[in-house]
């Protein structure tokens, strides 16, 4: 019996989004007008390359872009839920599936000592160039209408879990948590048997109830969670069964 929790990362995991925050290293802790409107619809990851582009013009270096990415909250009751799934690695694989920066991310899980409770986590690729300007890519290329260029996160999914089964794993049941647009083609992919938990109030949620609404409704169970004890009260009835 193994069961893969799926986590988006800003918004779920942290209680803010990890692009938004990067904006508080900039000069006056904002962005010029015409780079704040430079933003196209599924285009966020060039947009954040020029964001990157104006952070390290303005002599921004990565040491204080790390002390700032480290304040961030976390969201209600996550640290002790990750706490729970960390003591519980036997029953729980792990995953993150984000259109955050493996920077970002590694920089927040690594500072709270949480980098060993997930398995893998797939992002953008971003690194700092040798003049110390951070330079972020897409994570993969796709051909899905419903999401963004850089990222599917169905597709992500659909490849850990092929490669998975080719290990010989495969899991009772998938949980996946979220909160945000681009996590809907993720959840319209899970089973019967799989739940999909979106952040209350968040797009996910809406967009979950207007697939219920025009009666097409995703296959999965669906559990409403506004703090991490909500998922951790589920896991924990999940691992009794």
């Amino acid at each position: 019996m193994k069961f893969l929790l799926v986590f988006d990362f800003d918004h779920t995991i942290i209680d803010e989004n990890s692009d938004t925050w990067i904006v508080r290293c900039a000069p006056e802790r904002k962005l010029p007008n015409g780079l704040r409107n430079s933003y196209q619809p599924g285009h966020w990851t060039e947009y954040m390359g020029r964001v990157f582009v104006y952070l390290g013009d303005n002599g921004v270096k990565e040491d204080e872009m790390k002390r700032t990415m480290t304040t961030i909250p976390f969201t209600a009751g996550m640290i002790d839920l990750l706490g729970f799934i960390g003591e519980n690695k036997e029953l729980f694989d792990c995953i993150i599936v984000s259109d955050s920066n493996t920077v970002f991310i590694d920089w927040i899980l690594k500072a709270s000592d949480f980098h060993k409770v997930f398995d893998e986590v797939f992002t953008n690729p971003a690194a700092f160039s040798s003049t110390g300007y951070l330079t972020v890519q897409h994570f993969h290329a796709h051909h899905c209408a419903k999401c963004p260029k850089n990222l599917c996160k169905r597709k992500v999914l659909k490849e850990f879990l092929d490669k998975q089964l080719e290990r010989g794993v495969s899991y009772t049941q998938i949980v996946y948590i979220g909160d945000g647009g681009n996590d809907l083609c993720p959840v319209m992919f899970l089973k019967k048997n799989d739940i999909a938990m979106p952040r209350q109030g968040y797009t996910l949620e809406k967009k979950i109830s207007q697939l219920a609404q025009s009666l097409s409704p995703v296959q999965c169970s669906v559990l409403v969670w506004s703090s991490a004890t909500d998922i951790m009260s589920y896991l924990k009835l999940l691992i009794k069964k």
